[in-house]
């Protein structure tokens, strides 16, 4: 599949029994629950997959040695998506209401373990509610499938790797521009970023308006060319390894590759043996 659907798309294909849609919502506000907006409304036939639950492994959370969301093991990967009724011949849409934000790490868990018909629904379902497409709200249990993941080399840093490459090799830092300079840290132990890293901030990688969708490619590759990934694949990161998701979309839409450093910013901020950067200029070889 296309890294990305149009919500057309979608609607001609929602029936279709070799398709699977995914909702994936998700907020950092705990007040929020990505379960109770899917209850309360969701894209027909659509699944409910937990950031937390379903996409990280065990061992989580703020201030925690392994990040936020830990990268699950190949076996939760097979038992959560086989249950979601995700196997061979099923195509995946994956949908939020953050522009992508948050489905984008369906998207790449997927092709990291082997399963490339999967896409990420463009403007997700805010853009499928404007439009006056229907929801439901019955959830009705998936039929189970088989998924055997296998996890592909070189597609998932840790971070043991990832401190070897920092100074060596093009890093790119997904969050907001404040939280890369460290301005601020809402969330992590230590504010700054990976020394030598550029920021890219996800929400450039979309239009403008209250209904965001992905730049067009060529927008997409004049972006990050010129942090120089059209001459080096870099190593994506963000808070928790699951924004960093949406770089790795846009740059796989811009004709481009990367990998992604699962426990991104709260796993090396958690190490206080590990040095950060503060302020806009990267050092290194990547500028």
């Amino acid at each position: 599949m296309d890294p990305i659907v149009s919500t057309d798309w979608l609607a001609a294909h929602v029936g279709d029994s070799d398709l699977r849609v995914a909702d994936v919502r998700w907020y950092l506000d705990p007040a929020r629950r990505g379960r109770d907006e899917y209850a309360a409304g969701h894209i027909p036939g659509a699944v409910f997959l937990d950031a937390e639950a379903d996409l990280s492994g065990p061992g989580g959370g703020r201030g925690s040695p392994r990040g936020r969301h830990p990268w699950p093991s190949e076996e939760q990967v097979s038992r959560v998506m086989g249950a979601a009724g995700i196997g061979p011949g099923v195509r995946v849409v994956a949908y939020d209401d953050q522009a992508g934000a948050i489905a984008a790490r369906l998207w790449y868990l997927l092709r990291a373990h082997g399963h490339d018909d999967v896409a990420v629904l463009d403007g997700g379902i805010m853009k499928w509610r404007a439009e006056g497409r229907p929801v439901e709200t019955d959830a009705p249990p998936p039929r189970p499938s088989a998924f055997t993941a296998r996890l592909r080399p070189g597609w998932v840093v840790g971070k043991g790797e990832m401190a070897a490459a920092a100074g060596e090799r093009l890093v790119l830092d997904a969050r907001a521009a404040e939280r890369y300079r460290g301005d601020v840290e809402p969330v992590d132990p230590r504010a700054g970023h990976i020394p030598g890293a550029k920021n890219a901030p996800y929400s450039g990688n979309l239009t403008p308006g209250q209904v965001p969708v992905f730049l067009p490619p060529p927008a997409l590759r004049e972006r990050y060319a010129a942090l120089g990934a059209d001459r080096e694949p870099p190593v994506v990161y963000c808070g928790s390894g699951i924004t960093a998701c949406h770089d790795l979309l846009a740059l796989r839409l811009a004709g481009l590759s990367g990998a992604l450093y699962a426990g991104s910013w709260s796993e090396w901020s958690a190490d206080a043996a590990l040095p950060v950067e503060t302020g806009d200029v990267p050092r290194g070889p990547a500028q």
